[in-house]
């Protein structure tokens, strides 16, 4: 059974969105072609069941189908603890996902397209996590990118204003402080394309040094001994920018923001279980092979994980800042999943001191996000569709109409922010166990990060929920009877629920080491800490002696200079500078050598006269020259 479910958990949702594409093109809004979004969710469904089934049947190991073995390369599946998780997380996420958008996208005037991408987009997440081999994953990788490229920017038209991120006509100095859908898709796959390329080198020169792409066959420590410590400096981190754009970690951060304006099931499923998730898992799965935590003497080892470490604990605190700042609903979102990544990164990148345990707590932290942050976007997107605006709004009044919303917005910021004893309090326990014990080593200031983190990102998602349910202005709702949007949302929110009980009740599994971690003192008083900001943040949303720093944050920092006017500026001072060059090489091979020639030449002909005379004349001004040279030298 293995050799036809494993290449169809793949192939089925691709196969199924192409009707629908194709339909699209000769039946444009046809209501037949609209009804074949049914068929692409069917895809997703698919998916769904054999990455259940991978889950709970599939013993672990390795599946090879051949491809070129002679440069031992080939199509390698892992099952291991790590992709067997992650692949369930995956297909539950996007199936329903999938159903929220046959309800939330039916009348959208670009269908074939979304699902079609839409369907990409959950393959190639699918093809990064069960794959062994670099090339492969690199594939996955690569369809990530071109499919979020497709979907941020889905609403190319730009003539919606629900779709933009930012205020509309609000200026900082030169640079405009709103980005449109086509700018948003661009925005994306450029920064990516900027950690995609270093990596693709990297995975080449990691063939090249080891005669295979599988991770769990590359005899990492023997690899890093051969290159030396600036050689894996290099190599690492030309690798881990892949992964570093992917997941917008610092600075590569502004990209996340502006992918808000793309469609709320893309955002939803963009934070939760692929593409920006894609980043962390990556990391993770390299270093549950490399096994850092022996590789205490290999050279350049402990700079990678110091500089993991840091980056993603600033980043952390970046993202929670922002999103303390932000009043657009999914910004706010976006603002929070980077700081998530963030925590994920440092908890894996503790492993170096801490070991595995630390890449499990930061594993167990991204199921706990997903589920969570999917939640919360969806709600998002019914709120947006409800009231027909972006920015945070909405009272009690709202609340007694939308209960299923309100409801599942209690339960996904509660049970993501780490409040005792829900579900991210666990999880998070055990990385401020983690953090705390390698404080030695690497010093307090990540665990002041964390802690500080934490304190912020449940003050951000209090605000967000505040501000949408209690205490926002009063909107007129426009709803249309839907149903499967409140389902969905329903049925996500409560796979934190089955989580508790995998942590809580599961005593022979590894998450149930996070309870004992939950009862150690220090813990306990950073969840109440959690708590107490979080009361604060939903009984005061605004504080108007604030309002400028407010502001500073929404803008998120001033960074989009970086991303629209910085970076632009040197590459166009680049680019001047190679035209300058080319043009300069232009002149001498077509101006300057010629002319050189032509100026020679002229003045060769301007003795040929043909006079015998002139000949003795130059003759005899040589013979001169020489008699009067060897008299020099003989003086």
């Amino acid at each position: 059974m293995m050799e036809y479910e494993v290449p169809l958990l793949f192939i089925a949702p691709v196969l199924c969105g192409l009707p629908i594409a194709f339909a699209w093109v000769y039946r444009p809004g046809a209501e037949w072609a609209r009804r074949l979004a049914v068929l692409a969710v069917f895809g997703l469904f698919v998916s769904l069941v054999i990455s259940l089934h991978i889950l709970f049947t599939f013993p672990e190991g390795r599946y090879t189908i051949p491809w070129l073995p002679e440069y031992n390369i080939n199509f390698v599946f892992i099952f291991d603890y790590l992709s067997k998780y992650m692949g369930a997380l995956t297909g539950i996420i996007a199936f329903l996902i999938g159903v929220y958008g046959l309800e939330y996208m039916k009348h959208d005037y670009r269908l074939g397209w979304y699902w079609f991408f839409f369907n990409m987009f959950t393959a190639s997440m699918l093809l990064v996590v069960y794959s062994d081999n670099l090339l492969m994953l690199l594939i996955g990788w690569e369809g990530l990118g071109l499919a979020s490229w497709g979907l941020i920017g889905h609403w190319f038209r730009d003539d919606d204003e629900l779709s933009f991120v930012g205020t509309i006509g609000r200026k900082v100095g030169p640079l405009n402080m709103f980005w449109p859908p086509s700018l948003g898709g661009w925005r994306a796959i450029s920064t990516i394309r900027v950690g995609d390329m270093p990596m693709f080198f990297a995975i080449a020169a990691i063939y090249a040094l080891t005669g295979t792409l599988d991770i769990s066959q590359i005899d990492w420590a023997e690899l890093f001994h051969r290159i030396g410590y600036v050689g894996t400096v290099v190599l690492m981190l030309a690798f881990l920018m892949g992964p570093f754009t992917k997941s917008a970690q610092l600075p590569f951060s502004e990209w996340l923001m502006t992918a808000m304006t793309g469609p709320t099931t893309v955002s939803a499923l963009l934070h939760s279980a692929t593409m920006v998730a894609a980043g962390a898992y990556v990391f993770m799965r390299v270093s549950w092979y490399i096994q850092p935590w022996t590789m205490h003497h290999a050279p350049g080892v402990e700079l990678i994980y110091l500089i993991v470490l840091f980056i993603g604990f600033c980043s952390g605190l970046y993202g929670a800042l922002v999103a303390a700042g932000c009043w657009e609903r999914k910004v706010l979102l976006a603002a929070t999943t980077m700081s998530s990544l963030g925590l994920m990164f440092g908890s894996a990148a503790a492993s170096f001191w801490f070991g595995k345990f630390a890449i499990c707590v930061g594993f167990w932290y991204l199921i706990t996000h997903a589920f969570a942050k999917a939640t919360l976007f969806l709600v998002a997107g019914h709120l947006i569709h409800a009231t027909h605006d972006r920015f945070s709004c909405g009272d009690l009044q709202l609340s007694k109409r939308m209960k299923t919303a309100f409801a599942a917005t209690v339960i996904g910021t509660v049970f993501l922010v780490g409040i005792p004893p829900f579900t991210a309090y666990w999880v998070k326990s055990a990385m401020d166990e983690v953090i705390h014990h390698i404080s030695e080593e690497v010093g307090i200031t990540p665990l002041l990060l964390l802690i500080l983190t934490s304190l912020t990102y449940s003050g951000a998602l209090a605000k967000f929920f505040s501000q949408n349910f209690v205490k926002g202005a009063s909107y007129h709702l426009h709803l249309h009877g839907e149903r499967l949007m409140p389902i969905s949302y329903a049925a996500m929110v409560s796979m934190l629920f089955v989580l508790l009980y995998e942590i809580a009740m599961r005593v022979e599994h590894v998450a149930a080491h996070f309870v004992e971690m939950g009862y150690v003192t220090s813990s306990f008083m950073v969840g109440l800490g959690a708590t107490l900001t979080y009361f604060i943040g939903f009984y005061k949303p605004t504080i108007r002696a604030l309002s400028k720093l407010g502001t500073f944050l929404s803008d998120r920092m001033y960074m989009p200079f970086l991303n629209d006017f910085i970076v632009p500026k040197v590459g166009w001072a680049f680019a001047w500078l190679v035209s300058w060059g080319n043009a300069a090489i232009d002149w001498f091979c077509h101006t300057g050598v010629p002319t050189a020639f032509n100026g020679l030449s002229r003045s060769i002909r301007s003795i040929q006269v043909g006079y015998l005379r002139v000949y003795m004349k130059i003759a005899l001004g040589f013979v001169m020259l020489a008699i009067v040279a060897s008299m020099i030298g003989w003086w």
